[in-house]
């Protein structure tokens, strides 16, 4: 490379590096620097650094314009200032640092050195001490990127929220067993767009798959040391770059390719992409974490800090620092990144980890922050897919249900309360609620059933077949001695610590499985399931899998018996759901009639044969009862402006440890209950006429459709033995139109 190279002044927007025919602009911010160099390297060779100093600073961005700089070219900078940790500022120009803006990895950091840290690691004075070693040999690095791509008629499939079904997944654990597909395509994005991939997840019935992290991340020193990693990717350093080690190719613009074609496969079969963030953190952890991107070019500026300390920083997510949405250049630093993604990237949506701590402002969490206007207000980003994990792990963090309109919220307390009725010890009218899709939580904010984005289990946590299998969790893998994840998982091991050969326990747990599954399902609101959970999937027992990346993570693809029965129960189901409107309603239930001579929108009954009463729901000892949607009752329009059409739907389920007989509601049409799907380990009669007795097992579900009567047609309920007001918690006021 050119020593004589001359560094025009260039622009300061946009941040990072910007393509042009001639050569490169780099742009970065930091409001507290007093000089900035760009580093040029030459292949893989850390002594071949060419230093530009960048020539302009405006409105507090170091900016410069390189000629002859061409795609490929890797890069980082050193940034000069004061090594002040007590007044929060940790700049030392001696380590080489990632731009917070660049496309992809040049070089991936592949060995946990001294050299990476601003201090010198075992010195005394720990942080308060000054590092004079490069780290240019171990740094990663970024590269200039060509990011054109031919996406053709590529078109964003738009899933109404009313019809989304979410299928969580990893990259590398969806395919990295998955025999059928060329060897060095497991584990890929290539892989996941692989047809055989793609046939299995189109064969399920859902509408969009939600990505474990894909910006590139570290692994932890402390995991490679027990040569573990951080396979969820919970960690990132780059919030433009994809991660490199899930393409089957080195080269990064081929790799680009790779994601890019893998979102543009998924948009042809009509699934949408929605990528899981964590925006909340960076992989620099605390004051005595590395000096690799963030931390070395404005620490005071990106991150959080203590305000009687500077030294130390506002840690709500439990993994050293919070990045700062205070601060206009880390809200700047999200909303660029999510544009990106949207623009660039093709995908539809984010799942925000620890979603909380990003809408706290200077005194706690707050509906109103500057994060929620900033998003709100964008005509990109307010017109996709949003989804909080409404909670950090900072004092009042817990916030389900109180994000604003135009968020869905995972829902924890849906999860909760699900786990308990099947364990037999929780309460109806809570479950209730959760069937109805939450109007307790979300209605009051204008919001609709989808913001409630149901699920039984996620990546974090027990599998669902080891939720029927454990009482406690099993994490010695970890080398953590069993510390490590949470110790509340109202599991329940169906009389079997781990996996036994009796066959009454094995139906049992297998019946349990079918009735979370199917509870999911049928419910009010978004599904998420879980990747293997329709297959059986167990973990052994952990419940915190973050570093497994091995068969403990990875999906089975084995086609057992247990396997296959389960599959085809959950795609059944998924199918049931899209057929029936009623069970994916756009508004939430009323228990009113939507107008004079119908029924009303949901019916809940009694299994003596009569609808529920408040004392029922009062009843501490309820572990039976159904769930009744009159078709005729929908009161919806479709995309044509016609009435929607659904049959009616009972759901019933019975938690209790017996069988029990429940006389059957009206049909409002047809008189027969025809059964659709049931848990229970004995066969069902073909159909059940109204006002006819039902025998349920023990611990089972089913669901029935019947034909409803014409719309004009009265329909009447069963008179109540007395007047008597619902739960609150299930009441819901109808949303105004």
């Amino acid at each position: 490379m050119s020593d004589n190279i001359i560094v025009r002044p260039g622009k300061p927007v946009p941040l990072g590096p910007t393509l042009e025919p001639d050569g490169v602009n780099f742009a970065l911010f930091s409001a507290h620097a007093t000089k900035v160099e760009l580093c040029l390297f030459e292949g893989d060779d850390p002594t071949r650094e060419t230093r530009l100093t960048l020539p302009e600073c405006t409105n507090q961005v170091w900016h410069g314009f390189v000629p002859g700089i061409k795609p490929g070219q890797k890069y980082g900078f050193r940034v000069h200032g004061p090594y002040e940790p007590e007044r929060g500022h940790r700049f030392n120009p001696n380590k080489v640092l990632v731009d917070p803006y660049g496309r992809a990895m040049g070089r991936t950091l592949t060995k946990w050195s001294p050299e990476l840290f601003g201090y010198t690691t075992g010195h005394e004075a720990v942080d308060l001490s000054f590092d004079e070693r490069d780290s240019a040999p171990y740094a990663p690095l970024s590269v200039v990127l060509d990011t054109g791509f031919d996406w053709g008629d590529d078109r964003p499939p738009q899933t109404s929220w009313h019809r989304t079904t979410i299928y969580e997944l990893h990259v590398k654990g969806f395919t990295k067993q998955l025999s059928t597909i060329p060897e060095h395509l497991r584990g890929t994005y290539a892989g996941l767009a692989s047809d055989e991939a793609m046939n299995y997840i189109k064969s399920l019935g859902v509408t969009a798959i939600e990505l474990l992290p894909v910006h590139h991340h570290l692994d932890d020193s402390y995991l490679l040391e027990k040569s573990l990693n951080n396979y969820w990717g919970y960690n990132t350093l780059s919030y433009f770059a994809f991660e490199p080690g899930y393409a089957s190719v080195k080269d990064p613009h081929q790799a680009m390719h790779e994601f890019k074609g893998m979102v543009k496969r998924l948009h042809a079969e009509g699934i949408e992409v929605i990528l899981d963030v964590v925006y909340n953190h960076t992989a620099e952890g605390n004051q005595c974490g590395p000096t690799l991107c963030y931390r070395g070019i404005d620490n005071a500026s990106y991150y959080r800090l203590s305000q009687e300390h500077p030294r130390y920083y506002e840690d709500f997510t439990g993994c050293g620092n919070t990045l700062s949405m205070q601060n206009q250049v880390g809200l700047r630093l999200l909303m660029d990144s999510l544009r990106y993604w949207v623009t660039e990237m093709h995908v539809d949506g984010f799942r925000f980890d620890l979603a909380s701590a990003l809408a706290r402002e200077l005194h706690g969490w707050n509906k109103l922050s500057s994060f929620f206007d900033a998003i709100g207000q964008d005509p990109v980003l307010s017109a996709v897919k949003l989804i909080a994990e409404p909670w950090d792990v900072g004092m009042g963090g817990y916030q389900v249900g109180n994000f604003p309109t135009g968020w869905a919220e995972w829902n924890g307390r849906y999860r909760d309360e699900v786990r308990d009725f099947w364990k037999g010890m929780g309460q109806a009218g809570e479950l209730a609620a959760r069937l109805s899709g939450s109007a307790d939580l979300y209605d009051h904010s204008g919001r609709h059933p989808h913001a409630s984005i149901n699920f039984i289990t996620s990546h974090d946590g027990f599998c669902v077949r080891d939720l029927v299998s454990y009482d406690n969790k099993h994490n010695e893998a970890n080398g953590e001695d069993n510390r490590d994840g949470d110790n509340n998982n109202a599991s329940w091991n169906c009389g079997a610590e781990g996996e036994t050969d009796n066959p009454e326990i094995n139906r049992l747990r297998r019946r349990q499985v079918r009735n979370f599954l199917a509870t999911l399902l049928l419910s009010q609101g978004a599904p998420m399931i879980t990747a293997g959970d329709e297959r059986w999937r167990t973990q052994k027992g952990n419940n915190n899998a973050y570093c497994q990346d091995n068969e403990i993570s990875w999906l089975p693809w084995n086609d057992n018996q247990d396997a296959a029965e389960l599959q085809k129960f959950v795609t059944t189901l998924i199918a049931l759901r899209d057929e029936q409107r009623v069970l994916r309603r756009k508004n939430f239930l009323t228990g009113q009639p939507p107008a004079e001579g119908l029924p009303k929108d949901v019916i809940w009954w009694n299994v003596e044969g009569r609808e529920m009463t408040g004392e029922d729901w009062s009843a501490g000892f309820v572990r039976c009862f159904g769930m009744l949607l009159p078709g005729n009752s929908l009161n919806e329009l479709n995309d044509a402006g016609e009435p929607r059409v659904s049959d009616s739907v009972f759901i019933l389920m019975n938690a209790h440890h017996e069988d029990l007989n429940c006389v059957m509601p009206p049909t409002f049409g047809t008189r027969f209950w025809t059964p659709r799907a049931m848990t229970s380990d004995i066969p069902g009669k073909t159909r059940v006429s109204e006002s006819n007795k039902f025998k349920i097992q023990a611990r089972s579900l089913a669901v029935f459709v019947a034909k409803p009567k014409p719309a004009e047609r009265p329909a009447t309920v069963p008179a109540e033995p007395a007047p008597a007001e619902q739960p609150a918690a299930i009441q819901a006021e109808p949303v105004p139109a």
